[in-house]
C-alpha cells in the first residue's frame, strides 16, 4: 500500500489537475455546483452498485469519480471565494473532533448505540430545532424512511423489541386490508405507506439494509427475467404469446440457477 506521503502527492497531483482542467478544458470551464449537481447523485449510485456487487476495484474507480467531484465543488468555492479545500477538510475535521468526545474529551461511551445517542444531542446542542432536520429532503423515500427512523432511535424514540416491531407490521396490514374492502384509493395509499414504513422499521431490527435488501431482489428479478426472455427468444416466440404457465417453467429453471 501506498506511505502517507504517496497519497498525500496523489491528492495534490489531483489538485493540480483539476486546475489545469478548470482554465484550459471548455466543459470543465462551464460547469457550476448547481450542474454537477445531479452528475454526482449519479456518481454516489454507482457506487453504491459496486459495493453491492462487491466489486472493489469499480468501488475504486467509482470513489475517484465522486473525489474528483468533491475537488472540483472545493475549486469552484475557491474562485467565488466561499471556501477552498483547505475550509472542506478543516470543517470535516472540526465536525468530527466536536462530536467525538469519548475519542478527544474526557467522555466514557459503553458501546456503539451510546456514541450515536452524544452524536444526535450534540446536534441539537449546535442549534438544530428537531433531530430530522439533517434528514435531505431530496432523499428516495425508502432511504428516508430509514434514515428517520435512525435519527428518532438516537434521542430514545424506539421499540425495545423486534416482536413489537411485527405486532405492529400486522397491525398495518389488517388496516391497510379493511381500506382496500372500502375501496377509497387515497387511504389504501397511506395504509400501504404505514406498512412500508413498519416493514423498514422492522429491517433496522434484523439489522438488515432495506434498501440493499431491495436492490438484491431487483437484481435477482431482472437475473431470472433476462433468463426467461433469453429462453423464449430460442424458441422464437415473443414473451407475450407464452402462457404463464410456459413462463413458469422456465422462471423455475431461473430459480435454480
Amino acid at each position: 500500500m501506498n506511505s502517507r506521503q504517496q497519497q498525500l502527492d496523489a491528492f495534490n497531483r489531483l489538485l493540480d489537475i483539476m486546475d489545469d482542467l478548470r482554465a484550459k478544458c471548455p466543459w470543465d470551464k462551464k460547469q457550476t455546483i448547481e450542474s454537477l449537481r445531479h452528475l454526482t447523485i449519479e456518481e454516489t449510485y454507482e457506487l453504491g452498485d459496486a459495493i453491492l456487487n462487491n466489486d472493489l476495484q469499480e468501488v475504486k474507480k467509482e470513489l475517484g469519480d465522486l473525489l474528483l467531484h468533491i475537488v472540483f465543488y472545493a475549486k469552484i468555492g475557491s474562485e467565488t471565494k466561499d471556501f477552498d479545500m483547505a475550509d472542506v477538510c478543516n470543517e470535516i475535521c472540526d465536525k468530527l473532533i466536536h462530536r467525538h468526545p469519548h475519542i478527544y474529551g474526557d467522555v466514557e461511551v459503553a458501546d456503539e448505540e451510546e456514541v450515536k445517542q452524544n452524536w444526535e444531542k450534540l446536534k441539537l446542542k449546535e442549534g438544530k430545532k428537531s433531530v430530522l432536520e439533517g434528514v435531505p429532503k431530496g432523499l428516495p423515500a425508502l432511504v428516508k424512511a430509514s434514515r428517520i427512523q435512525d435519527k428518532v432511535k438516537g434521542v430514545g424514540f424506539d421499540w425495545e423489541e423486534p416482536h413489537q416491531v411485527w405486532d405492529k407490521v400486522q397491525e398495518e396490514l389488517q388496516e391497510l386490508q379493511v381500506e382496500i374492502a372500502s375501496g377509497n384509493q387515497d387511504k389504501i395509499e397511506a395504509e400501504f405507506g404505514d406498512v412500508l414504513f413498519s416493514m423498514i422499521n422492522y429491517a433496522r431490527f434484523l439489522k438488515v439494509n432495506p434498501e440493499d435488501a431491495l436492490e438484491r431482489t431487483n437484481k435477482k428479478f431482472i437475473k431470472r427475467f433476462q433468463y426467461l426472455e433469453s429462453k423464449a427468444s430460442e424458441l422464437g416466440k415473443p414473451l407475450m404469446d407464452m402462457t404463464l404457465a410456459e413462463m413458469d417453467v422456465f422462471w423455475n429453471e431461473a430459480k435454480k440457477l
